[in-house]
């Protein structure tokens, strides 16, 4: 199975966290049907909502007064599916849950419906309360129900205007996952190569990713066409009706900045304080994309060696080395497993996403040199949501299912050799590999066609919005919130440039931060093109 490098910024720390705990990945069940519920509206005079009629996107759409009329029965969160490094323990007194009904498909508003799981902490300070706050922390197919808890420390400063409120997104955990196969295909699939050098090694690399497609038709067909982008903004919108909210407030990261961004375009008059942090790019199609991630994560690579005073050319090509000699002969663990050169590539992958995480890779390495994969191997076992007895989430279903939702973009094994892979594999030789034959792989013989080539993210008329781009951004390289910037429009992107290392900037950057708790609680919208050192 290939897996396209692509997780939030709060969900990288996670998973890290969870490795250097000694968990070797992050789920010991498949994902749970969705969570029961009556979805309902809160009753509080701060909850009333004060738009108009409801429509179902930027068309108008009607929706139902069943659906914009209905009352959310929060209760106490049970322990949520897991996600990747979090960990699936009850949350505390202070969340409560409940499940949003929504149109299944939004060109029948009165039609079949579809539970979203919701999940909130509600404001410290009543009195001053702003209103809801939505987040979403990347992937796509990231659990919002069970990130927002683990990381809500982080938010703090926030919740005493907010409440903290975050969702799995349709086809996403307790949202009617999108499942595709068992834990024992997932494994088989995993020790394919994924940059195949034979016939044999490309045959069996896209009959692999073929019947995944097939099996999520199969598993998941019901919600398979309807878990794209534009519908999870409009369940977004939704959302702020039935919470209660004039305005959408919104804090996205990662794949998440897409989302809002996707949002600001369908709903421009309803955007309220936005806030877009690790930006993805949203000028670059298919291609691009992957192209922008192997420029990302080789700059990443290189500021890591120059870290640690190492010349960038020679430890890149000591990596490429090492990658190398595992396709040939995989190494040893202190499992039964071995590290592939697939697995291993993962998990150097894992700790490029934060520069607090390099010790991990130079360790890693290291060990890796001496002939020990075990490092890499728990690396690799928590970014793809493998436990210690050999399950695993099914995040990459609904990241690879929305993801091919999207994109129209669709590529042939023919297409990356005369292509692809030489272009790639000059702008990274240990990443380019692999991501040029993704490309392949991803949505290969998907059963349901793409959306478009781009998002669509212009939003004349809305609200300021904050585009947050890191310069050594691995996963979303900078480029991209400029053009993110741009493409909002003149007077509603406003770029916010962080000097510095990692796959997103609150809450590790303390000049971001404080320029984001400023919009969010007071309002204070910074110069376009401010730059943050620190």
């Amino acid at each position: 199975m290939t897996m396209r490098m692509r997780v939030g910024a709060l969900t990288a720390a996670l998973l890290l966290a969870a490795t250097a705990a000694g968990c070797g990945g992050s789920s010991d069940e498949e994902y749970k049907n969705n969570r029961d519920g009556t979805a309902s509206r809160s009753t509080g005079a701060t909850d009333r909502a004060t738009t108009g009629p409801a429509s179902a996107d930027g068309a108008g759409l009607a929706l139902p007064a069943s659906l914009t009329g209905q009352k959310l029965a929060w209760k106490r969160c049970e322990a949520p599916v897991k996600a990747w490094g979090a960990a699936a323990e009850r949350p505390g007194k202070q969340w409560q849950c409940a499940t949003l009904t929504a149109p299944l498909d939004y060109a029948k508003p009165s039609g079949e419906t579809i539970g979203i799981a919701l999940v909130r902490a509600q404001a410290k300070n009543p009195v001053r309360r702003i209103g809801s706050l939505l987040f979403n922390f990347g992937g796509p197919g990231g659990s919002g129900v069970a990130n927002l808890p683990v990381a809500a420390k982080g938010y703090e400063t926030l919740r005493d205007r907010y409440d903290l409120v975050s969702f799995d997104p349709r086809g996403v955990a307790e949202s009617s996952a999108v499942v595709c196969r068992d834990s024992a295909q997932t494994e088989a699939s995993l020790a394919l190569d994924n940059t195949p050098d034979t016939p044999a090694e490309e045959a069996a690399f896209m009959k692999d990713a073929t019947a995944f497609g097939a099996g999520c038709a199969q598993r998941s067909g019901r919600v398979l066409s309807q878990v794209g982008t534009p519908n999870a903004a409009r369940d977004m919108d939704l959302m702020r009706q039935v919470l209660g909210d004039a305005k959408l407030h919104y804090l996205g990261f990662s794949y998440g900045t897409e989302l809002g961004a996707v949002y600001a375009h369908l709903f421009p008059s309803r955007v309220g304080r936005l806030v877009l942090d690790a930006v993805v790019d949203p000028s670059a199609d298919y291609v691009g994309h992957a192209r922008n991630q192997t420029i990302g994560f080789q700059r990443a690579l290189e500021n890591y060696f120059t870290d640690r005073d190492i010349d960038a050319a020679k430890g890149t090509a000591d990596v490429a080395a090492l990658l190398k000699r595992l396709d040939r002969a995989p190494l040893r663990t202190d499992s039964e497993r071995k590290l592939t050169q697939t697995l291993a590539l993962t998990g150097i992958v894992v700790p490029l996403y934060s520069k607090d995480q390099w010790p991990y890779l130079t360790a890693a390495l290291e060990a890796a040199e001496k002939g020990d994969g075990s490092q890499l191997l728990a690396l690799a076992d928590s970014y793809n949501g493998r436990d210690a007895n050999g399950s695993y989430t099914t995040r990459d279903h609904s990241q690879r299912a929305i993801s091919c939702a999207d994109t129209k973009g669709r590529v042939t094994p023919a297409e990356v050799r005369s292509r692809h892979l030489a272009d790639f594999t000059a702008v990274s030789p240990v990443f380019g590999p692999y991501l040029a034959w993704d490309l392949a792989g991803w949505c290969a013989n998907w059963p349901v066609a793409g959306d478009r080539e781009t998002p669509e993210v212009s939003a004349k008329g809305a609200a300021p919005i904050l585009v947050i781009g890191t310069t050594g951004d691995s996963a979303t390289p900078y480029e991209g919130a400029k053009r993110m910037a741009d493409e909002l429009g003149s007077g509603v992107g406003v770029l916010i440039t962080n000097k510095g290392e990692g796959h997103g900037a609150y809450g590790t950057a303390t000049c971001v931060t404080k320029l984001v708790d400023g919009y969010l609680l007071d309002g204070k919208v910074p110069p376009n093109g401010k730059t943050c050192t620190a």
